[in-house]
C-alpha cells in the first residue's frame, strides 16, 4: 500500500482546522470610526435598525426611502451600509449610485475595497476590473483583497490573459510572498487549465497552509491529472505534517474515480469515518459519487440511504452513478422518488433522467422529462436541449430532436454531434452529412466525436469518395493520432468497399483498442473473407490485447459467412471456455446462422431449444433464412411461427415463408401467408439501391419508373437480359405465380439492384467498378443474373447488401454462392 494513497489513523488537530480560517476581513469599519466623527443618535436611528435587519435587495429598497426621508442619505454610517448592502445582493448600479453621492475628500478606501469586491461577485470581469483601473486613477491603496478577488474571478471566466496581468500588479504591489495571495494565484492559473503553472506558482511558495494544499490538490483533480493529485495528498502528510480536512477529501474522491482505485477511494472512506465527516453531506455525496464510477453503485446506495441530510447534489450524484452502471431503470426509480420527496431537480437532474430514458428507450418518460424542463424554464439551457435530441434520436423520433435543434439559438458543438449522430443512427445518413457539410460551412471546428460519428453514415451510403473526403478532414484537423477517429476511418473503408486501404491504416496504426481489432476483423467477414479474418483474430489472441463479446461475434458472422463452420463452433467455446463471457442473443444467432447455411438445420434447431434463455427475433430469423436458402419447410413454419409472435407486424417474415413455400409450390400456404398479410395491414420493406454518379448519388426502388432515364434504363435491360441469357442465364420465376412467364421476368428486372446496375453501366465509361449498395439481401436470382452482366460486360460490379459484399468480376461472386 506504500504506493498508494494512505490516511492517518486520527482526524486533524485543531489547529490545522484553523489554518483553513485564514480568509479574515479587514479592518474597513475601525478605520471609518476612526477618521470620521458619526453622532451617537445615528446609530440608534430607526432606519440604521432597520438597515441592520435588511436580507434581500426589495427589503432594501424599502428602507432607502426612509433613510432619504429623515435626511440620513450623506451620512458616512448610512452610506457605507447602502454601498455594502447594495453590493452584497449584486446591485452594483445602485451601489455605484450610492457611491457617487460620497464627497471625493470623504471617500475611504475601505468604500472602494467593498465596491470591487460585489463588482467581482455579481458583474463582468470587464467591469471589475474597469473599477480596479479607477481605483488606481484615484490614489486607493490596494489591500491583498483586491487582487485574490479579481484572481477570483479571472478563474471563474477562464480569463488567463487578465489573471497574468492581475498577477503582475500583485507581484508590483508587494504581496508575492503573501500566503492568502498566491494561494489565489495557484487557484487562478488551475482554473484556467495553466496547471503546470499553478503547480510552479505553488512551488515557489514560502509558505503553505492546508488551504492552498487544498487548492493545488483540487486542481489538478480537476485538470484530469488525478495520480498527481493523490500523489500531492501524499507529500502534505509526509513532508509537511499536515492531516486531511473536510476539503482535501472532496478534493481529492473525484480523482480517486477518475484513476479507478478503490481500494485508495476505501481508504479514504475509512479515515472520513475516523475523522467524524461522515455526517457532512459534500463528504457522503462526494465518497457515493466515487463508489458509482468505480462500479460499486451498491456501495454508492448504501451511503446514500443513510445520508440523514441530501442535497439536490446528492439526488443527483446518485441518478449519475446508476446511468454509468447501465442501471437506468434504477436511475428513473431514484428521479421519481427524488420528485416525491419534493426536491426541486436542477439541470444536472434533468440531464440524468433524459440519459436514462434515452438508454431504455422510454420515450413516454422522455417526454414526461422534457415538459418538466419546460415548466424549469430550461428552454434555453443548451446542455439540456442537447440532451433532449440525444433522448428523442434514441427513442426514434429524431423528426422532434431535429425539430428541437432547429429552434437551438445558441447551437455549441455538443449540438451539432447528437444531431448528425442522432441522423446517423436512425438511418438518415443523407441527412447526417448534410448537416455536417452545413457544419462545415458555418466554420464550425469538429471535433474526434464529431467524425466518429458522420463516419458510420458515410459508410452506410458506401461512397468511396466520400470516406476519402472525410479521411482528408482528419488528417488536416491532425485528428489521425487518434484511436477511435482512425478506428472509425478503418470502419468507413471496410464499408465502403476499399479493403486493402482499410487493412494498410490498420497496419500503420501503433495503438490499437479492441475496437480496432473489432473493426478489420468485421470488415474481413462482411466480405467474405473468412479465413483472413480468422486469421487476423488469432494474431490478436496472441498479442496484448484481449478480445471482448464484440471481437467473437465478428468473429463467428465471419465464418459463417465464409463456411468455417468448425472454426466458429470452435471459436463459440472459446469464448465461455477460455474468456469467461457469457453468450449473448446475437451470439447464439450467428452460431444458429452457421449451421443453417452449412445446411445441418437439425443441428441449429437442437441448439435453438438448448439455449439458456429464451431465443429472440435474431436467432429464429436466422433459422427462417437457412430454411429458404435449404427448402425446409417444416423448420421454417416452426420458426415462422415464434417470428410470428415476436414481431407480428414485420412482413418481412410472411414474406420470406411465402418464398419458401413458393419453391416448393405449395401455392394455397403462399395464398393463406398473403391473406393474413392484407388483413393485418402488413408490408414487405420495398427494396432500394443505391448508386453515385458524378458527385450524386442515385436512388432505385424496385418496380418504379420515376428517375429522369427510367425509360433508357428499362430499354438497356431488356438488351442485357438477352446477352447475359445467351451467356447462359435462366431466370429462377419458381416463387412467382399467377401471372404469365413473361411478366414474371419482367418483374424480376425491375429489382432496385438491377435498375441502378442499369443506370451505372450507361453513364460510365468501360472498365469502370460498379458500386451499388442495396438495403436488403440479395435475391437469388439478381445475385445469379449479376454474375453473369459481369461476365457480358467485362465490368467488376460491387454490392452491399444488408449483411456482406458481393464482388462480382468475369461470371464469379467473392461469396462463392454462399451467403
Amino acid at each position: 500500500m506504500n504506493s498508494l494513497l494512505s490516511f492517518p489513523s486520527s482526524p486533524p488537530s485543531p489547529s490545522a482546522a484553523v489554518s483553513t480560517t485564514h480568509y479574515r476581513r479587514g479592518h474597513d469599519l475601525r478605520e471609518l470610526s476612526e477618521r470620521v466623527y458619526i453622532p451617537s443618535e445615528v446609530y440608534t436611528h430607526p432606519a440604521a435598525l432597520l438597515l441592520e435587519s435588511c436580507s434581500s435587495l426589495p427589503e432594501l429598497r424599502q428602507v432607502l426611502p426612509q433613510v432619504i426621508k429623515h435626511g440620513l442619505y450623506d451620512q458616512h454610517l448610512f452610506q457605507t451600509k447602502l454601498v455594502s448592502l447594495f453590493s452584497k445582493y449584486g446591485s452594483m448600479t445602485e451601489a455605484i449610485r450610492v457611491f457617487g453621492s460620497v464627497g471625493d475628500g470623504d471617500r475611504l478606501d475601505a468604500l472602494y475595497h467593498t465596491i470591487l469586491k460585489g463588482y467581482t461577485k455579481s458583474s463582468s470581469l470587464l467591469d471589475s476590473l474597469s473599477f480596479f483601473v479607477r481605483m488606481k486613477r484615484d490614489g486607493v491603496r490596494h489591500v491583498v483583497y483586491n487582487f485574490t478577488y479579481l484572481l477570483k474571478a479571472c478563474g471563474d471566466e477562464a480569463n488567463l490573459r487578465r489573471g497574468k496581468e492581475i498577477h503582475g500588479q500583485l507581484v508590483a504591489s508587494g504581496f508575492a510572498g503573501n500566503l492568502f495571495a498566491m494561494t489565489g494565484v495557484v487557484n487562478m492559473y488551475a482554473k484556467c487549465r495553466e496547471i503546470h503553472d499553478a503547480g510552479k506558482m505553488f512551488d515557489r511558495m514560502s509558505e503553505r497552509d492546508l488551504v492552498s494544499w487544498n487548492t493545488i490538490v483540487s486542481g489538478y483533480a480537476q485538470n484530469g491529472l488525478a495520480s498527481k493529485a493523490l500523489s500531492l495528498v501524499r507529500r502534505m502528510q509526509a513532508k509537511e505534517g499536515l492531516r486531511p480536512d473536510s476539503i482535501t477529501v472532496v478534493a481529492i474522491l473525484p480523482a480517486v474515480a477518475d484513476t479507478g482505485l478503490l481500494m485508495v477511494g476505501k481508504s479514504v472512506h475509512g479515515y472520513v469515518i475516523r475523522a467524524g465527516f461522515d455526517n457532512l453531506v459534500n463528504v457522503s455525496t462526494a465518497l457515493l459519487d466515487m463508489y458509482g464510477k468505480c462500479k460499486e453503485v451498491l456501495l454508492a446506495r448504501a451511503i446514500f440511504d443513510g445520508m440523514a441530510e441530501k442535497t439536490v447534489v446528492s439526488w443527483n450524484s446518485m441518478i449519475d452513478g446508476y446511468v454509468e452502471n447501465e442501471d437506468s431503470e434504477e436511475a428513473i426509480n431514484i428521479f421519481k422518488e427524488m420528485l416525491d420527496e419534493g426536491v426541486e431537480p436542477t439541470n444536472v437532474t434533468v440531464m440524468g433522467a433524459l440519459a436514462s430514458c434515452a438508454e431504455m428507450g422510454d420515450l413516454e418518460m422522455g417526454m414526461f422529462v422534457h415538459e418538466l424542463s419546460t415548466k424549469m424554464k430550461l428552454d434555453s439551457d443548451v446542455s439540456v436541449m442537447n440532451s433532449l435530441i440525444s433522448m428523442y434520436s434514441k427513442c426514434k423520433r429524431v423528426d422532434v430532436a431535429a425539430g428541437i435543434f432547429s429552434k437551438l439559438s445558441r447551437k455549441t458543438l455538443v449540438s451539432w454531434n447528437a444531431m448528425i449522430l442522432g441522423f446517423a443512427q436512425n438511418g438518415r445518413v443523407s441527412d447526417a452529412l448534410n448537416l455536417f457539410c452545413q457544419m462545415h460551412s458555418e466554420n464550425v471546428k469538429p471535433d474526434t466525436f464529431t467524425m466518429v460519428s458522420v463516419m458510420p453514415a458515410l459508410a452506410e451510403l458506401s461512397v468511396t469518395r466520400l470516406a476519402k473526403w472525410i479521411h482528408g478532414l482528419v488528417i488536416r484537423y491532425c485528428m489521425d493520432g487518434s484511436i477511435y477517429v482512425m478506428t472509425a476511418i478503418i470502419d468507413m473503408y471496410a464499408k465502403c468497399g476499399a479493403l486493402e486501404t482499410a487493412r494498410k491504416l490498420f497496419d500503420r496504426m501503433k495503438d490499437r483498442h479492441v475496437i480496432t481489432w473489432n473493426a478489420m476483423i468485421d470488415g474481413y467477414g462482411t466480405h467474405g473473407l473468412g479465413r483472413a479474418a480468422v486469421e487476423l483474430f488469432e494474431d490478436m489472441r496472441n498479442g496484448t490485447e484481449k478480445p471482448n463479446g464484440i471481437t467473437f461475434l465478428c468473429v463467428l458472422s465471419a465464418c459463417s459467412h465464409s463456411g468455417l463452420v468448425e472454426e466458429g463452433l470452435r471459436f463459440y467455446d472459446m469464448m465461455k471456455r477460455d474468456y469467461g463471457i457469457k453468450p449473448l442473443m446475437d451470439h447464439c444467432g450467428s452460431v444458429v446462422d452457421l449451421l443453417g447455411r452449412a445446411g445441418r438445420l437439425k443441428e441449429a434447431w437442437d441448439f435453438i431449444l438448448k439455449m439458456p434463455f429464451e431465443p429472440g427475433i435474431t436467432v429464429y430469423g436466422a433459422m427462417l433464412g437457412a430454411c429458404k436458402i435449404h427448402k425446409n419447410v417444416e423448420l421454417a413454419e416452426m420458426a415462422a411461427e415464434k417470428l410470428f409472435q415476436l414481431s407480428p407486424q414485420e412482413g418481412g417474415y410472411h414474406v420470406l415463408l411465402s418464398n419458401i413455400y413458393a419453391t416448393a409450390s405449395m401455392w394455397d400456404k403462399v395464398a393463406a401467408v398473403r391473406s393474413v398479410m392484407q388483413k393485418e395491414g402488413l408490408q414487405k420493406t420495398p427494396g432500394c439501391s443505391l448508386v453515385e454518379l458524378r458527385n450524386e448519388v442515385h436512388a432505385f426502388h424496385s418496380g418504379t419508373t420515376d428517375h429522369p432515364e427510367s425509360k433508357r434504363i428499362y430499354a438497356y435491360l431488356e438488351t442485357l437480359i438477352e446477352d447475359i441469357k445467351a451467356a447462359g442465364y435462366i431466370p429462377e420465376t419458381h416463387s412467382i405465380h399467377d401471372v404469365e412467364d413473361h411478366v414474371k421476368e419482367q418483374l424480376l428486372n425491375s429489382h432496385s439492384e438491377r435498375l441502378a446496375i442499369a443506370f451505372g453501366l450507361l453513364n460510365t465509361s468501360p472498365g469502370t467498378t460498379i458500386h451499388i449498395r442495396k438495403n436488403l439481401r440479395v435475391c437469388g436470382d439478381c445475385h445469379n443474373a449479376t454474375k453473369y452482366i459481369s461476365l457480358v460486360t467485362g465490368r467488376e460490379i460491387v454490392v452491399r447488401d444488408m449483411h456482406r459484399f458481393h464482388h462480382f468480376k468475369d461470371g464469379v461472386c467473392s461469396c462463392g454462392d454462399y451467403w
